[in-house]
């Protein structure tokens, strides 16, 4: 499973580092990369292009970033679905 880490895009393609096909599923090829963050490349943006089981990261880097914004956003609904479901809590003190 994907996790946010203090690496930066940057960071995860520079040096000519890899990423490696991991699995498919629903229509997305998961690959990640050499410090183990997974993302999905979208089987119908693919057009003609070839997908490698290895391959530098750096051809990757539209995919990682969307699927970091992707994590963010999703991590930020969270902690605002966590916050109404405290304020709506009978059963906490605070409110």
């Amino acid at each position: 499973m994907s996790t946010l880490r203090t690496r930066t895009i940057k960071q995860m393609v520079e040096n000519n580092q890899r990423v490696r096909f991991r699995f498919y599923r629903d229509g997305q090829l998961w690959y990640s990369t050499e410090c183990d963050f997974e993302f999905p490349v979208p089987v119908s943006e693919a057009g003609t292009a070839t997908f490698f089981a290895e391959d530098k990261a750096i051809l990757y880097m539209r995919y990682i970033r969307k699927h970091m914004e992707f994590l963010k956003k999703s991590m930020e609904q969270k902690g605002s679905l966590e916050f109404m479901v405290q304020q709506n809590d009978p059963s906490n003190p605070a409110v």
